[in-house]
């Protein structure tokens, strides 16, 4: 006859009260014990026991919007800061939308049930529950369509090295309008982390370096360059330590990451696990 004791084995559920004063790693290792709170725990100490370990080079993907919620600003700027992400693929679209705090523009909590034909006639832009002014984007594309005439842009380069001289001429113009902690871009720039986008011309940034090219802007986006660096940054870490990645959303951002050991082992032909 068949025993309860191993599918009863798991931790009792019996969590104390929620006290004042109680940290966050207390309450999510004494609270979030079951549904989809208890795989946010698993989750948390999955990064914070494993994929944090000091041989460890962590990759990680941002999709959906996360950027206009303030999730830049709130947690992944800090953590790239903290020296907890090494590379990242992200749409294009976070990117764009991280520029506007960076250029200090405002994003306003809104309501998702807003009539969308008096927001038109505001000029006021809608995603979801996140409103702003129409000038914001208009701004921004202004901002990218000014940044791609600079000489360093007249050539082909990967979505890195974009990103990279991008971020530095937004951490000097963050730093003017003191604005600081932020971006991502500027974040990633300081720090030295790669940012790739998996399909850059699915984006504002991609659409305004599209437009310059029709007045014979030389700068050109070579995605070839993103799949042998981004390759070659998992191939080096197996070899050196492990690999994580963090998947923020799926789409494109997840594929274009976890397509690394296809291109290393599959493509390439080299010898790897993963």
């Amino acid at each position: 006859m068949a025993t309860s004791g191993k599918w009863l084995s798991g931790k009792r559920i019996s969590p104390p009260p929620v006290r004042p004063g109680l940290g966050v790693r207390e309450l999510v290792d004494q609270a979030f014990l079951a549904y989809n709170a208890g795989r946010l725990r698993e989750a948390c100490r999955l990064f914070a026991e494993k994929i944090l370990e000091p041989d460890v080079t962590v990759g990680m993907t941002l999709s959906g919007a996360l950027t206009p919620a303030g999730l830049g600003c709130s947690s992944l700027a800090p953590l790239i800061r903290a020296g907890m992400v090494d590379w990242i693929v992200s749409t294009g679209a976070n990117l764009y939308h991280d520029t506007h705090f960076a250029l200090g523009m405002a994003l306003h909590a809104g309501s998702p049930f807003a009539d969308d034909r008096a927001l038109r006639d505001a000029q006021v832009v809608r995603i979801y529950d996140v409103l702003f002014s129409y000038d914001v984007l208009l701004d921004t594309d202004h901002f990218y369509r000014e940044l791609v005439q600079a000489s360093e842009f007249q050539r082909t380069m990967g979505t890195a090295e974009f990103h990279y001289l991008a971020g530095k001429y937004l951490a000097a113009r963050a730093k003017a309008l003191g604005v600081h902690d932020l971006s991502i871009l500027v974040a990633a720039y300081e720090a030295g982390v790669p940012v790739y986008t998996s399909s850059p011309g699915d984006s504002s940034i991609g659409m305004n370096v599209a437009a310059s090219a029709l007045s014979g802007n030389a700068c050109r986006i070579d995605s070839s360059i993103d799949v042998n660096e981004t390759a070659a940054i998992v191939y080096a870490a197996t070899r050196e330590g492990k690999s994580a990645v963090v998947l923020l959303g799926g789409g494109s951002p997840k594929n274009f990451a976890l397509q690394t050991e296809p291109q290393i082992q599959e493509v390439l032909g080299l010898a790897d696990e993963g």
